[in-house]
């Protein structure tokens, strides 16, 4: 809810919106009240051509949303009200059994949901059906919803790995000893080598993004744009991201379409704006 307006959102949701733009078949994890605003959700869904058939209706529990304030560069402070339904959806065994006989080829995941042991045993559950799928990790961090256990669990579980660089930094701290932090490239070499995380991405926001692959980090500069809000950029970033990296693009390839498809979603009100590939390529010409 950004003022009196209310958005479809959520990262999981946003990421596969964008995903599903790209191109991929999504299936989101989810749960959702038995309420007016969890029927519009489902609604959503459908019209962003993304299957419905793992999002839980829970009776009595509410709807999830994230109160968001924005300051004058247009970049967002997130209230996110919880006991939500999503927090109480789980899947069932035969439910289980279909995400294993899907064979996804990723499994998207983030920090939010995990704060509570029954949702990150159930989504280590999740990751053990489908053993074939690469984990991507987009860290997003809110106060007050994460924990250093977590995302260190969490991390191992991933091969990419995705956080902002302010992410980078607290992460960086945490786990420095005797103040031995350093710059972005040297976090991600670290954090690779500890969590045996093949490619992590550090977003710097209109500075563009760093590409830590194969041992090798590229900086990609960013796309300028007049910033409507920068809700959603970061998920949409994700997805273009990820696409890249399916398609078998290299780091800086990856990152360019990633950090023009981002700028195009931050250019317009929303977490899941209308945007086409063709307008995110001229980008880059």
């Amino acid at each position: 809810m950004i003022g009196q307006t209310e958005y479809l959102g959520g990262a999981p949701l946003n990421f596969a919106a964008h995903a599903h733009k790209l191109g991929h078949e999504l299936f989101l994890v989810s749960g959702v009240g038995d309420d007016e605003r969890g029927h519009r959700a489902l609604e959503g869904l459908r019209r962003c051509g993304i299957s419905s058939s793992f999002v839980q209706v829970l009776r009595g529990k509410p709807t999830g949303t994230a109160e968001v304030e924005l300051g004058p560069d247009g970049k967002p402070m997130f209230r996110i009200v919880r006991p939500a339904a999503y927090d109480f959806a789980r899947l069932t065994r035969p439910q289980m059994q279909a995400v294993a006989d899907l064979q996804p080829d990723w499994i998207y995941f983030g920090t939010l949901l995990h704060t509570s042991k029954r949702a990150l045993d159930a989504s280590l559950l999740l990751l053990a059906k489908a053993p074939s799928a690469k984990g991507f990790y987009d860290v997003n961090l809110r106060d007050g919803n994460w924990n250093l256990a977590t995302v260190e669990q969490l991390a191992a579980h991933a091969h990419v790995v995705k956080l902002s660089d302010s992410e980078a930094e607290c992460l960086d701290a945490s786990l420095s000893v005797d103040g031995d932090a350093g710059s972005v490239e040297h976090f991600c070499q670290r954090w690779s080598d500890q969590y045996n995380c093949k490619t992590i991405c550090v977003t710097f926001g209109e500075r563009g993004c760093g590409v830590y692959k194969d041992c090798v980090y590229t900086a990609v500069p960013g796309c300028k744009v007049e910033v409507a809000d920068t809700v959603g950029a970061g998920d949409a970033f994700a997805a273009a991201f990820l696409h890249g990296l399916d398609q078998g693009w290299d780091a800086r390839r990856c990152g360019a379409f990633a950090n023009a498809v981002a700028a195009l979603v931050a250019s317009r009100s929303g977490a899941i704006p209308e945007w086409s590939v063709e307008e995110a390529q001229a980008m880059l010409t």
